[in-house]
């Protein structure tokens, strides 16, 4: 069960994160250039709250994520994760940060050892931490199984007898097995049909409220965002662009680039007609952004101060923030 009684408020705090990774240099290149997949990103997560990482394909969110769980090390800044700081340690030497936060993959299947049975997949990891013996390893398995909607019996099968949905329970319950404080969910819906997504996101939301868990759920898909999600950071090229609360992202939208993803939701409604916003252009390149504000050349409100100082971070109040020289007013 997850320990509650903490002295700080956040459980997770990040600060101008970055992570670049190095390319290749060319017989006659005299310059090194890197991959700027992360350049700065600051944000922060309450104890039993929901915040929800979105943007499109290739923003850096995952790579985000996955510098947070120290899967990967980040080039820059700071990380603290229960009220200790992890910013210096390399993703080796992180045994803590190895139960305390555990990540849900994006497919079900690929992230499950095909040659090893449901009860080794959950419990192992159990009894390599010490939270089992082998004896009892069977019983907190089965046990994890009904939480999650599984029968107990399934744990003696292999991940390819069961479906995607399945799959999905598995994972989750693999994340759960070692009582985590932190869950961090990539994209943990989108390989799903439908009515699983819905069945799957409720199935986490049942869980936090029962367990007090916190999550970081990564995703494209704005409709699972709101479902799901207390607080909301909006990444576009590797920067936090836009922070908020679930209305005030959804209602109030400042930044541009929010208010053109907002508008690319369908609307569940054929009566009601919807004013897309599209925008111009490519999304540029991570290896060689743009000078300024990184959204300038695909937004209709660039100005030339747009394109020659990255814009700094403004305080709407109320926990809502923005990263633009010309904010969106209502």
């Amino acid at each position: 069960m997850v320990n509650k009684n903490q002295n700080t408020t956040y459980l997770l705090e990040v600060e101008d994160l970055k992570v670049h990774f190095p390319l290749p240099r060319g017989l006659f290149s005299r310059k090194a250039q890197f991959v700027y997949a992360v350049d700065g990103v600051s944000l922060s997560l309450k104890r039993g709250e929901t915040l929800g990482i979105v943007g499109e394909s290739g923003c850096g969110k995952t790579t985000a994520g996955l510098a947070i769980l120290k899967l990967i090390d980040a080039t820059a800044g700071k990380i603290r994760f229960n009220g200790r700081d992890y910013s210096d340690n390399k993703s080796a030497n992180c045994p803590i940060l190895r139960k305390e936060m555990q990540l849900i993959f994006q497919d079900p299947y690929s992230s499950l050892n095909p040659r090893m049975s449901v009860n080794r997949i959950i419990g192992d990891p159990m009894e390599i931490h010490g939270l089992c013996t082998k004896k009892d390893k069977t019983e907190k398995v089965a046990a994890l199984l009904e939480k999650v909607g599984l029968p107990r019996e399934h744990g003696k099968r292999f991940p390819h007898e069961f479906s995607g949905g399945q799959r999905q329970r598995i994972g989750i319950a693999r994340a759960l097995a070692l009582d985590p404080l932190l869950i961090i969910g990539d994209e943990p819906v989108s390989a799903l049909d439908v009515s699983i997504q819905a069945q799957t996101i409720n199935l986490l939301m049942d869980l936090q409220e029962e367990l007090g868990l916190s999550m970081v759920i990564i995703s494209h898909d704005l409709a699972v965002v709101e479902h799901i999600c207390d607080t909301i950071a909006v990444m576009y090229l590797g920067k936090i662009v836009e922070t908020g609360t679930c209305e005030q992202i959804y209602s109030y939208p400042r930044h541009p680039y929010t208010q053109a993803l907002l508008s690319s939701v369908p609307i569940p409604d054929p009566r009601k007609q919807q004013d897309r916003i599209l925008l111009g252009g490519d999304v540029p390149s991570p290896i060689n952004p743009p000078q300024g504000c990184h959204f300038n050349p695909r937004c209709s409100y660039a100005s030339d101060r747009c394109r020659q100082l990255y814009p700094a971070t403004t305080n709407l109040g109320q926990g809502h923030q923005v990263s633009c020289h010309h904010p969106l007013t209502y």
